[in-house]
């Protein structure tokens, strides 16, 4: 087996990674950043992005990811394209397989990200970002005077409707059971909204919608009634998936320290995860922003620590 060392791997390649690496390059550390075979993040199935400062334009998602990346390789950042299969982080150097290599390293940051909780229907793939979101936050502002569906009755969904209200013109919440799992001051918000709508006891079985002049759009869902079998159409100009996030934290688990929900847990005020030498950066640490802007601030904090950590080990 193959194998090379290096003073920094950073597993992930969203804007945490992208940023931990831009940072770390330029501190000299040469850092190489584990892509995964889809590199990119969560702002790869992103059409449009306007949110992010710097592009009142807007800019697409994968855009916007080639030049994160082509910034870092810049100033010395290199990037493999293989997913790490195996960690050792419990002596150093820190050991990481991916496939037939291995590489080891002085310090590591973790930035796996998250992955959007999905119902896995064919359509939903085929319509994510031409109108299937799993961020209100991200993507609300662009339904406008439309009608959207938020899927879920967690906090989740509930929080997703509320802030859609804002834009949207209704919001229908579409929950498979008679009531919600939300906490109650979130319910009893929902229900005052005049905006926001119930359907109960029923599923999303396909997501609905066109192509025009070569642009995809939503214009619907089809629902069943988990009681009576009964199918009915609901019309919606974007659907919401509004059930949870995944941390990407399997390959760490018994190794770093996680929350609850699998979240890794940092030491206040900084990245550190519970093994020194290894830091947590983005969505992977993070259940409450999860935006593109946010995770890239806690790369360039993660390089920081890493190199501050770094510079300690030799004095």
């Amino acid at each position: 087996m193959a194998s090379s060392h290096h003073k920094l791997v950073i597993i992930g390649s969203g804007p945490a990674g992208l940023t931990a690496a831009l940072y770390a390059a330029r501190a000299s550390l040469e850092p190489v950043v584990v892509e995964g075979i889809q590199p990119g993040g969560q702002l790869t199935i992103t059409t449009e992005v306007e949110n992010y400062p710097g592009f009142p334009q807007g800019i697409m998602g994968p855009e916007l990811m080639d030049q994160f990346r082509s910034q870092a390789h810049r100033f010395g950042a290199t990037s493999v394209y293989k997913n790490i299969t195996r960690v050792e982080l419990q002596s150093r150097p820190f050991r990481l397989q991916a496939d037939d290599e291995e590489y080891t390293a002085e310090a590591v940051i973790v930035a796996t990200g998250a992955s959007a909780k999905l119902l896995g229907l064919l359509s939903e793939k085929e319509y994510m970002g031409y109108g299937v979101s799993a961020c209100a936050t991200c993507d609300g502002f662009f339904f406008k005077g439309l009608e959207v569906v938020v899927v879920g009755g967690g906090d989740t969904a509930i929080e997703e409707a509320t802030f859609l209200t804002k834009f949207a013109t209704k919001v229908s919440i579409v929950h498979r059971r008679d009531e919600l799992r939300a906490s109650k001051i979130m319910q009893e918000k929902a229900r005052k909204n005049p905006k926001i709508a119930f359907v109960w006891d029923s599923v999303v079985e396909e997501i609905l919608g066109k192509t025009e002049n070569g642009k995809k759009s939503v214009t619907g869902v089809r629902l069943k009634n988990v009681k009576t079998g009964k199918p009915t159409m609901l019309k919606a100009d974007g659907v919401f998936m509004g059930i949870g996030h995944k941390p990407n934290t399997d390959l760490f688990e018994g190794i770093l320290e996680m929350d609850p929900n699998g979240y890794l847990v940092i030491q206040k005020g900084s990245t550190r995860t519970n093994i020194p030498g290894v830091f947590a950066a983005g969505d992977v640490a993070d259940s409450v922003y999860r935006q593109a802007v946010t995770a890239a601030g806690t790369g360039c904090m993660a390089a920081i620590d890493a190199e501050r950590w770094l510079e300690s080990q030799h004095d």
